[in-house]
């Protein structure tokens, strides 16, 4: 029988992996009130635990919901954001202060310039 102190600890574990292994930004474990959540959707017999068939369903859920987010932040890091990047430096290049910088940046520079910039924006949208 596991409890949500278990799996918390569990799903902790597993995205310590997910964010030692894959590339991108630090994906951010479900908070401990999420995973019960996901405890309480899985757990049938309404005892607070999960048992072997319970447990199965809650890894379903669970593998869905971590395929979900950490695709999405691949997708972004590997195609979108090299993209957008790609594609704004020569506009870029146009703006009248930033222009003359721009051009004599190497590319490597720009893009992680550009990276972090975007990166940082993007977090500041996901906090409110």
């Amino acid at each position: 029988m596991l409890g949500v102190q278990d799996l918390y600890c569990a799903v902790l574990l597993v995205y310590n992996d997910i964010n030692k292994t894959l590339p991108g930004p630090y994906h951010d474990p479900p908070t401990k009130e999420e995973v019960n959540e996901l405890l309480k959707l899985s757990d049938k017999n309404e005892d607070g635990t999960l048992d072997r068939n319970e447990f199965n369903t809650f890894l379903e859920t669970f593998t869905k919901t971590v395929s979900g987010r950490v695709s999405t932040n691949i997708l972004l890091f590997s195609f979108v954001i090299p993209t957008i990047v790609t594609l704004s430096r020569p506009r870029a290049e146009q703006l009248p202060i930033v222009g003359p910088v721009v051009k004599q940046a190497p590319a490597p520079i720009y893009s992680a310039l550009m990276t972090t910039l975007i990166v940082f924006i993007g977090g500041q949208f996901k906090r409110n």
